[in-house]
């Protein structure tokens, strides 16, 4: 009887040891896989072009999306 138990246990141990180190070695592919994608990229949602102007003004005034502002008189800037 304590044969059979062993010759059962054994199999059992060795399938969840093979299944935790399956586990592990997914998990550090999937890291290292998302560390060298990510390494050293930075996004900027910074209008294409305005790093030719010549002030913060020339800059402004050739962007599309504030063509509307209305009067040019008055400058803010925030900082």
């Amino acid at each position: 009887m304590f044969c059979t138990a062993v010759k059962w246990r054994l199999p059992s141990l060795q399938a969840v040891i093979t299944a935790v180190a399956l586990v592990l070695v997914c998990l550090l592919f999937f890291m290292l896989r998302y560390l060298y994608r990510h390494k050293g990229t930075y996004h900027t949602n910074e209008a294409k072009g305005t790093e030719f102007a010549e002030s913060a003004d020339a800059a402004l005034q050739s962007d599309p999306t504030l063509q509307d502002a209305g009067d040019t008189s008055k400058k803010e800037y925030f900082i």
